[in-house]
């Protein structure tokens, strides 16, 4: 008997030893707290790219807006695929923190009405980046030939917009690949679209499109 109450005297001592207990108790909760951080900060970091995308198209279609506003010479500018170009290129220059260039495509289109039926129609389109993806809105229909589903306008945000006549709406789209700040971890790949569209704040002469080599960013 004497000797089973001095085996018993360890197990007792070691049952009231607390020393270490916090240590023990961090240990087991770290695992969790870490996840519940990471998921935190990926849901964060994913809401800071969809933001980024998407002034990066309110950007864009800005920019688009503008292109011959410095033009002093009198005469209604045209717009070259130059100008275009470097509304594209000051885009993925924008998004370049989340590499934009190399994960997605910015999409530019001229919504205008057709000078003899008056519908609406993409006169011009003009794309750059890495990204394959096409617009939502359809392709360019130089001519006004086609005539597709935009006639009455483009629908953006519940609302139906529309080109004045003689006017041009820049309507500016962005696609991104967001992959993930820890990868695959905790959610998959998701295909960022953001889009924005601004009426021309110029006087510029849309019958003829695009001049210059506007089969370099073509969509």
């Amino acid at each position: 008997m004497t000797h089973q109450v001095a085996r018993r005297r360890p197990l007792r001592s070691l049952a009231r030893n607390t020393d270490a207990v916090s240590v023990m108790e961090f240990a087991l909760v770290l695992p969790l707290f870490m996840t519940l951080g990471m998921y935190g900060a990926e849901i964060a970091w994913l809401n800071a790219t969809a933001l980024e995308v998407s002034q990066v198209a309110v950007s864009m279609a800005d920019n688009a807006s503008r292109i011959g506003q410095t033009d002093n010479s009198g005469v209604t500018p045209t717009i070259s695929s130059a100008d275009v170009e470097s509304v594209l290129d000051g885009a993925l220059e924008e998004g370049a923190s989340a590499n934009l260039e190399d994960n997605g495509r910015v999409i530019l289109s001229s919504l205008e009405g057709h000078p003899v039926t008056g519908k609406q129609y993409i006169h011009w389109q003009q794309c750059k980046g890495k990204g394959k993806q096409e617009s939502k809105k359809g392709k360019a229909d130089p001519s006004g030939g086609l005539l597709s589903s935009l006639v009455n306008g483009l629908t953006m945000g519940g609302k139906t917009i529309k080109a004045p006549n003689g006017g041009a709406v820049m309507v500016a789209e962005v696609w991104y690949e967001y992959k993930g700040l820890f990868g695959t971890l905790f959610i998959d790949k998701i295909m960022l679209h953001e889009e924005a569209a601004v009426i021309a704040r110029d006087d510029r002469s849309v019958d003829n499109g695009l001049t210059g080599n506007d089969k370099k960013n073509a969509c």
